[in-house]
């Protein structure tokens, strides 16, 4: 689906910083994602725009429909992930070019950990994610009770993290056998992340670290 993902053992997913931030209000979120050498692999993009996507991020957050569209470096579009409006189970189903379903993501109740499930085309779970409260910024992705990858948010800065969303991410495969299609979730899961748990510091300056 995506072989360019095949051989990256790491990647960092950096979110592209918008000045409107600095002023509590969201816009539309977009990233550069990288190999560990800093070379520009993809890139990725909300796709809300205009004024109904500017009151939408605003008024219902985490919570509102969007399209987060993926790039390769032609800017040719690779993949999009979509994000239905939901009050409770947030998900986010990628799908292929051509329509294909590749996985979904959906999150899971819990009240001291952030937990999510992974989904391939044909609905299994194929990675559990369980963030216990102690460790908020790291994402285990499990399966057979081993990590097969992880999601780290990392330190931007003392300014980015208190007044903006400017958010970076490690993904790391741990696994080397993860299918081109786990590989692509997993990258995606790294933006739901930021989508669902780190949206909001713009809102006031404080960080939301423990919400769930």
């Amino acid at each position: 689906m995506l072989p360019i993902l095949a051989g990256q053992s790491r990647m960092y997913v950096q979110q592209v910083f918008e000045m409107a931030e600095l002023f509590g209000f969201e816009t539309r979120n977009k990233y550069r994602i990288r190999d560990e050498n800093g070379r520009d692999l993809l890139y990725a993009a909300e796709q809300q725009k205009g004024l109904l996507g500017f009151i939408g991020r605003q008024a219902f957050g985490h919570w509102r429909s969007f399209e987060v569209h993926f790039f390769d470096n032609a800017r040719q579009p690779v993949m999009r992930g979509i994000h239905p409006f939901r009050w409770f189970f947030q998900c986010l189903e990628l799908r292929s070019l051509d329509g294909r379903l590749i996985g979904t993501i959906e999150r899971q109740f819990s009240i001291l950990t952030k937990s999510f499930h992974v989904h391939d085309a044909q609905g299994r779970v194929v990675l559990e994610v369980s963030s216990p409260f102690w460790r908020v910024w790291t994402f285990p992705f499990m399966r057979g009770g081993q990590e097969r990858a992880r999601v780290a948010k990392k330190w931007s800065g003392l300014g980015s993290e208190l007044f903006t969303d400017r958010d970076n991410f490690l993904v790391e495969y741990l696994e080397r056998s993860l299918t081109e299609d786990e590989r692509a979730l997993v990258l995606a899961a790294a933006i739901y992340i930021d989508l669902m748990y780190f949206e909001t510091k713009g809102e006031g300056g404080a960080i939301n670290l423990f919400r769930n």
